[in-house]
């Protein structure tokens, strides 16, 4: 016991006789307190403290002890120097076997190092509390289990919960459905694997407000390993109020590109009336001649004639091959292919195309077959592609009594995908049917008739082909199809 006592750090053990006089001094308390044992012991030990009613306070606390068994609390101490330090000091009542009170035991622990950094961190935290409070951005901080282990005030203003109402329950509570169901199997899959679907990346995807409301966000995910567990930090940024922003300026765009249009179809009216001009008044020339001939009273000179209907001929093919270079003109361009995640594309697409369905009943399915990704493709292309059916497919069902609108994908052929954009709308008009994919045709009384006809362009530019089908109770089904990012028999066997 002694040599425990002796060699205690940070500690002074010490015995008290009943009135208060310091009994023992170990090296332990020399060193804390800086007395030597010939300056304390005898001495009270109120001289740890440098409050005038020292006296009276270790009295009373020597009392508290005997009263309550123990005496326990932090406080300041004195050491011979005078200097302070703060500790936690604790006085216990000794008796022997026959109940006599024989003194007390002081503990004295150095506790200013400790409560120092305990402060530290403490206004650390505070300070990361203030910063995580003021950012834009929403945080969430899960665990490998999908709990809610912190939740932002910014992601209380932006997904409409409280804090104390979410923490302990899933994430998936903040996604609409199929995200909402699929969410366990990818952190089992990205756990079990290591590939990352968000995490590290970064996507755009759906958010579900506590009032049901669905809005885009872009969703960028961290990971981080303690000893005890795993964690993943989500930092979720609104973009409703960027897509309102963008819908303003596509609709200028789109002001800007009608009037370009109209100079467009200006300048190739004028090409056209110059390049035609002369084979135009040339055939012209050459049907008056073959018909003088032929209305002559004379014998029909059938050289003459036969050249004159040659040269027509010649004319004729002559403005069709100006038709064509000036349609290879306006057509030219290439597309930047890349190799894509198909049912990625189709979700960065859909939260945006999809904003505010669900407050118009309008129900949402994604089915992906496993094998049909990834493709070659333009992203932005495709994704203007689905933007266009989709909210295409919105407007169709605005008067349906079953608004459901399903997005699919599917294996075509070794080379190709299928996806198929469906919906529960009253159908296709059958005045518009045979030139849906027209330039210019639309049954839509503001629409110009291009959506469609764009569609058609992009998916034959990737050496795909689109078409509509008439769906089983009603509907509508647009499918296109698109090159499969195949491996090289080399990259496969790696």
């Amino acid at each position: 016991l002694e040599l425990l006592i002796e060699g205690a750090q940070d500690y002074a053990i010490l015995l008290i006789d009943p009135s208060g006089n310091i009994a023992t001094w170990p090296s332990g308390a020399e060193r804390l307190l800086g007395w030597k044992a010939e300056e304390a012991i005898g001495r009270h030990f109120s001289i740890f403290s440098a409050d005038p009613d020292a006296h009276a306070i270790a009295t009373a606390e020597l009392e508290s002890a005997m009263e309550t068994g123990r005496f326990s609390r932090e406080k300041w101490q004195c050491r011979a120097d005078r200097s302070e330090f703060l500790a936690d000091v604790s006085i216990t009542p000794i008796f022997d076997e026959e109940g006599t009170h024989r003194g007390f035991a002081k503990v004295i622990h150095d506790v200013t190092a400790l409560r120092a950094n305990e402060r530290a961190l403490e206004r650390r935290e505070k300070h990361l509390q203030s910063i995580l409070a003021t950012i834009p951005d929403a945080m969430v901080v899960i665990d490998d289990k999908g709990a809610i282990i912190s939740f932002s005030s910014a992601a209380e203003r932006l997904f409409g919960h409280r804090e104390e109402d979410v923490v302990g329950r899933n994430v998936s509570m903040l996604m609409p459905s199929p995200d909402r169901e699929r969410h366990e199997s990818y952190i089992r899959r990205y756990l079990e694997s290591g590939t990352p679907r968000i995490i590290g990346i970064g996507r755009i995807v759906s958010g579900l407000r506590a009032d049901g409301s669905t809005f885009p966000m872009k969703l960028s995910v961290g990971e981080v390993h303690t000893e005890e567990v795993r964690l993943f930090t989500g930092f979720v940024q609104n973009l409703t109020e960027r897509r309102d922003f963008e819908e303003k300026l596509e609709q200028i765009k789109s002001e800007l590109i009608h009037v370009s249009r109209l100079s467009a179809m200006g300048t190739i009216a004028s090409t056209l009336a110059h390049e035609l001009n002369q084979p135009l008044t040339a055939i012209a020339s050459y049907g008056e001649a073959a018909a003088a001939l032929l209305e002559s009273d004379s014998e029909t000179d059938r050289a003459a004639l036969r050249e004159a209907v040659e040269d027509m001929a010649a004319q004729a093919l002559r403005a069709g091959r100006i038709v064509r270079r000036l349609r290879q003109f306006v057509s030219r361009g290439e597309f930047a292919k890349t190799i894509e995640d198909l049912p990625s594309v189709i979700d960065e697409a859909s939260a945006l195309a999809l904003v505010g369905t669900r407050e118009q009943g309008i129900a949402t399915r994604f089915n992906y077959a496993p094998g049909a990704t990834p493709v070659l493709i333009d992203r932005v292309q495709i994704q203007q592609v689905l933007l266009n059916l989709m909210r295409n497919a919105v407007e169709a069902m605005a008067d349906s009594p079953v608004r459901e609108l399903t997005v699919s994908t599917a294996i075509e052929s070794d080379s190709m995908v299928r996806v198929s954009v469906r919906d529960t709308g009253p159908g296709i008009d059958p005045k518009v049917r045979g030139s849906l994919f027209e330039a210019f045709n639309s049954s839509k009384s503001e629409g110009m008739g291009l959506g469609l006809s764009i569609c058609r362009t992009i998916i034959e530019a990737h050496g795909g082909q689109i078409r509509a089908l008439d769906c089983a109770g009603g509907g509508t089904e647009f499918q296109f199809t698109l090159m499969r990012a195949v491996p090289a028999p080399d990259e496969a066997e790696e």
